[in-house]
């Protein structure tokens, strides 16, 4: 099962892929990408994606980051598109499936989301299996909990990705009280906590 590549190594390949003479630098375009996503400039955190997405077509696929910002930046077809194109270089990933389904219900409607959820392989993290089931319609939120371990880990994507699905399916309430939980610095500072960071802000500004 092939997995996500981290942000480092993907931002040095990609310079790496750049001759020297070369200017724009798709690396370093792909870093100021994931500094505005992260301070919140959507529009303009897609657009720098965009740009290294032209430059690196044969990479295109790998940047599930650009999938995320596109979500947020509300280019929910793009958004759609990227999720799909990202499936053909990481078949197993549950995390591709449940964004796909969130651009897709922003897109047309969450019934129409599950009906064209995208089909994963193996992907063994808990509660991964579970997340996916709820995301299919044939697993509740509260069984989803049940089923994430104690883990860290385990508990932070049971919250996010609960927190993402309320909020896809209209639940305003469930969503910040699972996204605020997913949101908490016990969890770490990785990409997808950051993640939820960016999301309660959304959520935040919102109410």
């Amino acid at each position: 099962r092939r997995t996500r590549m981290s942000i480092t190594l993907l931002a040095t390949l990609l310079a790496l892929a750049a001759p020297a003479q070369e200017i724009p630098d798709p690396g370093a375009i792909f870093s100021r990408a994931v500094d505005d996503f992260f301070a919140g400039r959507f529009t303009e955190s897609a657009d720098a994606f965009d740009e290294v997405a032209a430059l690196r077509p044969n990479a295109a696929p790998q940047l599930w980051q650009r999938g995320i910002a596109l979500y947020y930046a509300g280019r929910y077809e793009s958004c759609r598109e990227q999720f799909e194109s990202h499936r053909t270089v990481n078949p197993g990933d549950v995390e591709n499936a449940a964004w796909h389904f969130l651009c897709v219900a922003e897109l047309e409607s969450p019934e129409a989301a599950e009906a064209a959820l995208l089909p994963v392989g193996d992907d063994p993290r808990s509660p991964m299996p579970a997340i996916y089931e709820m995301f299919q319609g044939a697993m509740t939120p509260e069984q989803v909990l049940e089923s994430a371990t104690p883990a860290t880990s385990s508990q932070f994507y049971a919250h996010l990705y609960l927190g993402l699905y309320f909020d896809a399916t209209g639940n305003d309430a469930r969503a910040l009280e699972h996204i605020r939980t997913a949101a908490d610095d016990r969890f770490g500072s990785g990409y997808m906590n950051r993640v939820a960071q960016v999301h309660l802000s959304v959520l935040e500004d919102v109410d």
